[in-house]
């Protein structure tokens, strides 16, 4: 066993609405950073966790985004595994 650090980032998908980074966005171009187009905000999460394997702990972390970490029907997740 070893323990692991998982790196996950959850997004909105592309074709969902995002209130949030529109409101950034906007607060930046107030701020004078007329180059931003778009903004979206999404979510960080880091995750320890023990496993047999590295194989093993991406498995894991899989589970945990489609059952919990991420709404499937709106986000999308990725992650980086590293041994910690």
């Amino acid at each position: 066993m070893a323990d692991y650090l998982a790196r996950v980032r959850v997004t909105l998908k592309p074709t969902v609405n995002d209130p949030q980074g529109n409101t950034v966005a906007q607060a930046l171009g107030t701020l004078g950073f007329d180059t931003v187009e778009e903004v979206r905000v999404g979510k960080f999460i880091e995750v320890k966790l023990t496993a047999s394997s590295q194989a093993e702990a991406e498995k894991q972390i899989t589970l945990m985004g489609e059952k919990l970490l991420a709404n499937p029907v709106i986000e999308l997740f990725d992650f980086e595994v590293e041994q910690a």
